[in-house]
């Protein structure tokens, strides 16, 4: 039997201009055990894939923030601090990047998130003042309390599901997800991934993108036989 997986969206299950490939589709569906989807993007997104592959609402969303399982939701941390810090980033001049219409943290409960355009370093101060750290994604930098990470909410949403963290395999492809790779039994960084998730991975595929992720399942399912 193929083990429960964690897999990330953004850079993983997405093609290089960021569209979801279709193919993924039937890879998640068939798989012969629980799947979740985990991300840094807002709690809305995540949910809304699983709905439209038709798998169930397992799902971690905002690195960590929030995890659900059926009808089992657990935000692991609040907004406020993530909160402060943008105030305060923009009494000194730097808006968040996102436009008037700032649907990026619409609905963030636990974290904010600013464009990678915006400067980094005012944006680091601040956060530290607060005690929080800046993570980035590789498509924003998100402002977040450093005891919440993908890999905790794993851990939790594993002894929701009736499984050991470490009975996980996980693909993804970013600093969200090193955490992740080092508490679950497997990981797979896909060929596009930055320098944290490829050092935590076990292996790193040899094509980019979606076509990593594929590769690392096929992978899984051939060492499950």
């Amino acid at each position: 039997m193929v083990p429960p997986l964690a897999v990330d969206i953004d850079g993983t299950l997405t093609d290089g201009d960021g569209a979801v490939d279709p193919r993924i589709f039937a890879a998640l569906q068939s798989w012969g055990a629980p799947v979740v989807v985990a991300t840094g993007k807002a709690f809305p997104y995540p949910v809304a894939l699983a709905h439209f592959l038709r798998i169930e609402r397992t799902v971690i969303a905002e690195n960590g923030g929030i995890s659900l399982v059926g009808d089992d939701l657990v935000v692991h941390g609040d907004r406020t601090g993530a909160q402060a810090v943008a105030d305060a980033y923009r009494e000194r001049g730097h808006d968040l990047g996102w436009g008037e219409l700032d649907l990026t943290n619409r609905w963030r409960e636990t974290e904010v998130a600013v464009s990678r355009d915006r400067p980094l370093e005012p944006l680091e101060a601040l956060a530290a003042e607060q005690g929080l750290e800046v993570v980035d994604t590789g498509y924003a930098y998100h402002v977040k309390d450093p005891t919440i990470s993908k890999g905790r909410a794993l851990a939790s949403v594993a002894d929701r599901l009736g499984y050991d963290v470490t009975e996980f395999a996980a693909v993804g492809d970013s600093q969200n997800d090193a955490h992740m790779f080092e508490t679950v039994g497997v990981a797979y960084a896909v060929a596009n991934a930055d320098e944290h998730a490829s050092a935590a991975a076990d292996y790193v595929t040899d094509a980019a993108y979606a076509d990593g992720f594929l590769e690392a399942v096929a992978e899984i399912e051939a060492a499950s036989e």
